[in-house]
């Protein structure tokens, strides 16, 4: 289960609560990965330079909600005010290898990152996926320009990489601030039709659904009905459409769509397709945009998909375990056994995270395979860690298993718990009882008792 959200933010900070915008409260099984592709994050140098040495507000403001449910940054790329992060469940990570990450300018012929796409691709559980996030040139005369810029970034992205293009993947998400408009009709038409929820009655003027029945780069890309009202542009802070000089026209300037690669290739094939060669498939559950956040002129958009796959690589490259019960008192042991043919290298590494990790350099402490390397036999290895690096506090933990050369975790723990050492339980009951004996005389009952 995938749930993938566009916005453009008009440089504003994160609003208090994105409960709805991720369906946190929704009944059906947690989501199995965010994409969170976002718009005109805020770019002024002194934050643009802050940002490139440490998190993003916005990123560190996503991590805070979603790391104590479980989801790890898996990746991030920042182009200016384009960001794309991705977070998965803990479970999902020795399935996912191949990370790799791009961005292409569009601005001022190339020069500026303020216009163009930036894109995450992966391999998952052994199928190739791709997302792209862009923001393409505005205004209603630009439809061509649009067009021009996208196709240029499908040309460029990951061009001289050891990895396919994007059409190249099998599946590939495209969305973003597309900022295609409705063409041809006046404004009092199109919104008398929005006021009157008869929204298909604009969506042949669509210039993004008129360039897809004669664009033939664009033909293979779906995407869901638009039964939700047009994103762009409203007042800040409300769902009344731009009451400012310009009255800008509204559009659904804020989309997503995706393109199944074997579908493609199938359907040109005529007539041989069978449902068995199929081994994956992208279902769309839910289109939607969100009303209710108005921290700019756009409304976000969410897509919520089902993603079936045969499973191509289904067994961790590396399993691993901690060795009996764990506390700070001694070195403990960590027991791995790895696939054998796993690539494995002097800088691969065990990190012990708290359950609650943020992303892979999140780690309390962390052993080199080979320089802690205590035993070796055909079936596992023996890797310790220091008594004086084991967190005194205890609590629940896990280990990951990073592999440098495929610069990814191929392996993770169950949770366990780590015992407190004597001491911080000695210096916690003394604490406790300190803080007893210097409780205020007037804490007495009422009846002086």
């Amino acid at each position: 289960r995938l749930h993938l959200v566009t916005w453009n933010v008009g440089t504003a900070s994160p609003p208090p609560d994105v409960t709805s915008l991720l369906q946190l409260n929704s009944l059906g099984p947690a989501m199995d990965m965010y994409v969170i592709g976002l718009q005109e994050v805020n770019s002024r140098i002194t934050n643009f330079l802050s940002d490139l040495a440490f998190d993003d507000p916005w990123s560190i403001f996503f991590m805070t909600v979603l790391s104590p449910l479980g989801y790890i940054k898996l990746s991030s790329v920042r182009m200016q005010g384009l960001l794309l992060l991705i977070f998965v469940k803990h479970v999902h990570l020795p399935f996912i290898q191949g990370i790799h990450t791009h961005y292409t300018r569009t601005g001022l012929y190339g020069y500026w990152g303020n216009k163009g796409g930036v894109s995450i691709r992966m391999s998952l559980y052994g199928h190739t996926i791709c997302f792209m996030n862009c923001h393409l040139p505005a205004h209603m005369e630009n439809t061509e320009q649009r067009l021009d810029d996208f196709e240029k970034i499908l040309e460029m992205q990951f061009e001289g990489e050891n990895v396919p293009s994007p059409l190249g993947h099998d599946v590939l998400f495209w969305f973003g601030d597309l900022n295609f408009r409705i063409a041809d009709y006046g404004i009092h038409f199109v919104r008398e039709s929005i006021n009157n929820k008869r929204y298909n009655l604009l969506w042949e003027k669509d210039q993004l659904n008129m360039a897809k029945k004669t664009e033939a780069f664009l033909k293979e890309f779906i995407e869901g009905p638009l039964q939700f009202k047009p994103t762009y542009k409203f007042d800040l802070y409300s769902d009344v459409y731009d009451t400012s000089e310009k009255k800008r026209k509204p559009a659904w300037t804020d989309r997503i769509l995706w393109r199944v690669k074997n579908l493609c290739q199938d359907a040109s094939k005529e007539g041989e397709f069978s449902e068995e060669e199929q081994t994956i498939s992208v279902t769309l559950n839910n289109y939607v945009s969100h009303m209710s956040y108005g921290i700019s002129d756009h409304k976000p958009v969410t897509g919520t998909f089902g993603l079936e796959l045969k499973p191509i690589l289904s067994v961790p490259l590396v399993v691993l375990n901690p060795e009996g019960e764990w506390s700070a008192e001694r070195d403990v042991i960590i027991r791995y056994s790895a696939v054998p043919e796993f690539p494995s290298s002097a800088w691969d590494w065990i990190g012990l995270f708290k359950v609650a990790f943020r992303h892979v350099n999140d780690y309390v402490t962390y052993a080199w395979v080979e320089d802690d390397e205590i035993s070796s036999n055909k079936d596992s290895k023996q890797v310790y860690m220091s008594a004086a690096e084991i967190p005194n506090m205890g609590g629940e933990f896990l280990l990951c298993y990073y592999s440098n050369n495929l610069q990814s975790i191929v392996g993770i723990s169950e949770p366990f718990q780590i015992q407190p050492s004597r001491t911080s339980v000695e210096k916690d009951l003394t604490q406790e009882e300190n803080s007893w004996m210097q409780k205020p005389d007037n804490l007495e009952s009422h009846d002086g008792s």
